[in-house]
């Protein structure tokens, strides 16, 4: 391991180390001085007294009436999202690599456009066009809203998540593919979809997480009951805005973290079972499976 690390860079010297020390040293002295002074003008204020914290251990009040019911809000918002733009992005990032103008332009066109425009217009707009142009109803637009917001940015980022994954495949495979006679969607959907997800897998899940945390903006402008619109309700009734804001924080880190550690579980089970099928399986004569190994080896030069 060592050897492959020297390679990627120089290994520091006596006096790199003592500096390096020494940097971590006071970095981690300044992180504490100024968790010290964080700590101790609340303490000034008296947000850390017990009154503004209670509530959140002896009122059920607070979770049943206010978290827990926003939180169902931000997590219905976001797998509304999720379930259509993964797919509505799939199927953009496919279209921008395909060899036909008339698919690929249109694509290209949507994918830039809602790209470069704030998430937080799109739901503005979004919210607007559904009250001025459409029948929805007044207490589910801003859900409708915020949803149509997060699915038009978000698929648009992910549609270049996966061609960059597609993109990042060695040619060989596709001409491999080409090799035996397969068609152009066979091969993307049978060939290079399935070895690009685990290569995408990382970057999906942090745009996931997005998602989620950006439900928040339909809570600050739109009047979207989620979980950060809580806070305000929160505040009016026991007066601690400081208490909620940490609390809910920690209520978007413990979601998101579920949701990255079940991402992880997902990508090693999919790398795990990549290499046991290649391990088990073993494709006889005349198998399509034997003919794309064997035109993948020649493309890339080895004998077979």
């Amino acid at each position: 391991m060592s050897n492959n690390l020297s390679v990627l860079y120089d290994a520091p010297g006596p006096r790199a180390k003592r500096r390096n020390h020494l940097y971590t040293a006071l970095f981690l002295v300044v992180l504490a001085l100024a968790a010290w002074w964080v700590l101790d003008t609340m303490a000034e204020k008296h947000q850390l007294d017990g009154e503004k914290w209670k509530p959140f251990v002896t009122d059920g009040r607070v979770w049943t009436e206010y978290v827990l019911p926003g939180l169902g809000e931000t997590l219905k918002a976001a797998v509304l999202a999720i379930l259509i733009a993964l797919p509505l992005g799939a199927a953009l990032g496919i279209g921008r690599l395909s060899d036909h103008a008339w698919i690929r332009v249109p694509a290209g066109v949507v994918v830039e456009l809602f790209r470069a425009i704030p998430v937080l217009m799109l739901m503005l707009f979004a919210n607007t066009a559904y009250s001025e142009f459409t029948t929805v109803e007044s207490e589910v637009r801003p859900l409708v809203a915020v949803v149509t917001g997060l699915v038009l940015y978000n698929a648009s980022v992910i549609a270049e998540v996966v061609r960059a994954g597609i993109l990042s495949l060695p040619r060989g495979q596709s001409d491999a593919a080409q090799a035996i006679g397969m068609r152009k969607g066979q091969i993307m959907m049978s060939v290079l979809l399935p070895q690009a997800v685990t290569v995408m897998l990382p970057a999906l899940v942090s745009q996931l997480v997005v998602i989620v945390k950006d439900t928040a903006l339909g809570g600050a402008l739109l009047g979207f009951e989620e979980l950060f619109a809580q806070i305000s309700l929160i505040d009016s009734n026991y007066a601690n805005t400081i208490a909620a804001l940490v609390v809910v924080a920690l209520v978007y880190v413990v979601v998101n973290t579920l949701l990255t550690s079940f991402a992880g579980w997902l990508e090693g089970r999919l790398r795990r079972g990549r290499k046991s099928t290649g391990a088990v399986l073993a494709a006889g004569p005349g198998d399509p499976a034997d003919e794309l190994v064997k035109a993948t080896d020649q493309q890339n030069g080895r004998a077979v």
